[in-house]
């Protein structure tokens, strides 16, 4: 069984495979040490963990989990990975966009398949049918659009997602509403058609805390697969302790 820890900028989650089937995910504010005593006494069998963040920890986080575990790695930009990675600065590249990159390939190997994370930001990210990974997009989300509307104008309101299906509005608030929710699924649909001119039978999968937004709003076919970060690490340790 294996132990997967996702640091982010705003939450922490958690996941427990075992033999590939993710069998909890559990969200939480912060990673704490007594998380480990309650977890090996839950599941005896956890042997391999994998920590990826993208924020500073504890070290003594890190030295508990090599104490307690048999096999411990620490995703970074030299961790060996099941796909090729193209990306020119390795360094930079966010651990969840070459997490949920690892995750579509565990799904469709030998497709291309374009990831959509619906987060804080859109970001866009491409695997070709070679299995490479290639790059991607960066785009703001729902929420840093509606701030930013509010924070660089002088009068118009901080407007927050809500349901909204009208091509456009006739107030204010409706506008925003009309004009960012609209906004985000036109972008997203023209860049699902423009990777289709490049990339044959291509595969689509959106994840992240806003991918329920996009349900019966876009005119392309997709998947939804919200653990698919969680699904690339397990895959990445799994792949680490096989060589």
């Amino acid at each position: 069984m294996n132990l997967v820890i996702d640091i982010g900028n705003t939450r922490t989650k958690f996941s427990v495979f075992n033999k590939g089937e993710v069998l909890i995910t559990v969200p939480l504010n912060e990673f704490l040490l007594q998380h480990i005593d309650v977890l090996k006494n839950e599941h005896p069998s956890l042997e391999k963990v994998i920590l990826s963040s993208v924020k500073d920890y504890s070290p003594e986080l890190k030295e508990a989990l090599q104490e307690n575990f048999k096999y411990f790695i620490e995703l970074n930009a030299n961790t060996p990975l099941p796909i090729e990675n193209c990306y020119d600065s390795k360094e930079t590249l966010g651990k969840d966009r070459i997490a949920a990159a690892v995750g579509a390939f565990d799904l469709y190997p030998d497709s291309n398949v374009l990831i959509i994370d619906a987060g804080t930001a859109i970001t866009y990210d491409i695997i070709n049918e070679k299995n490479q990974y290639l790059g991607g997009n960066i785009s703001p989300g729902l929420e840093m659009r509606f701030k930013a509307l509010h924070h660089f104008t002088g009068k118009l309101p901080l407007v927050k997602q809500n349901k909204f299906d009208k091509l456009y509005g006739n107030t204010t608030e409706n506008a925003i509403l009309a004009g960012v929710q609209n906004g985000l699924v036109f972008e997203v649909d023209k860049a699902i058609d423009t990777f289709k001119e490049f990339y044959n039978n291509l595969k689509v999968i959106i994840t992240g805390g806003n991918a329920e937004f996009f349900d019966k709003k876009l005119k392309n076919s997709f998947f939804v697969h919200f653990n698919l970060i969680a699904m690339g690490l397990n895959r990445i340790l799994e792949y680490n302790g096989e060589i």
